[in-house]
């Protein structure tokens, strides 16, 4: 007889739709928005964990850049119906290649203009321009982000 095992999602799962993060996806995501904020945060906003109204059901990518703007102290929406100019997923364990994919084609269907997908495990970053087209960087290259005029060491990333 066959057993089915039930897994029971968190609150954070359930309202971000993907996992969990752990250490290291944390201390990548921190390392990308440092290295962001050094080198361009005169002229992008750059932040984590910002929901997007995109559909069908909402997302929310480890990194959002903006361009440059001043924050809304106040009356900030729950969720930006704006697309920023870049987004970063951080793949964890649980989901597939294919799950990574898959979200770029959304985030390109709101708007955004450059999509990376970071891979811990093999210490690269695909940088996707639109939907299948992208740039593999690898462990110690210089990520170069052509769209946005973006470069980033990756040696800086994976520690």
């Amino acid at each position: 007889m066959e057993t089915i095992e039930q897994v029971r999602l968190s609150e954070y799962e359930i309202e971000r739709g993907k996992p969990m993060p752990n250490l290291t996806h944390g201390a990548i995501q921190a390392n990308i928005i440092v290295q962001l904020a050094i080198s361009y945060g005169n002229q992008y906003r750059i932040a984590s964990e910002v929901a997007l109204a995109t559909e069908p059901e909402g997302s929310t990518p480890d990194v959002v850049v903006y361009p440059q703007r001043e924050l809304n102290l106040v009356n900030e929406q729950a969720r930006q119906t704006d697309a920023p100019l870049l987004v970063a997923e951080i793949q964890s364990p649980s989901q597939s290649m294919d799950d990574m994919v898959d979200k770029t084609a959304r985030y390109f269907s709101f708007g955004v203009k450059s999509c990376w997908v970071v891979f811990p495990a093999i210490r690269g970053i695909a940088v996707y321009s639109a939907p299948g087209v992208y740039t593999f960087f690898h462990n110690e290259d210089i990520l170069k982000d052509a769209t946005l005029q973006i470069e980033v060491d990756l040696k800086k990333i994976f520690v």
